[in-house]
């Protein structure tokens, strides 16, 4: 992805696994930053999904004013 075709900001979800944790990885890894904490909801049958909004480190002093 090219920086101009890049999100400002993206709300990765997902089961609590290793994959959740790689694609988080992998936008830091792209020039994002963590945006607000992390969340997670456990569902009735005890499955875990989480949430996590990231922003690019360039954006982040912008949405951090809102």
């Amino acid at each position: 992805m090219t920086d101009s075709q890049a999100k400002a900001y993206k709300f990765l979800t997902g089961t609590d696994d290793a994959v959740f944790c790689q694609r988080v990885s992998d936008a830091l890894r792209d020039g994002y930053v963590l945006y607000g904490p992390p969340i997670m909801q456990v569902d009735a049958h005890g499955a875990r999904h989480c949430g996590q909004a990231v922003v690019l480190a360039e954006m982040a002093a912008i949405y951090s004013k809102n």
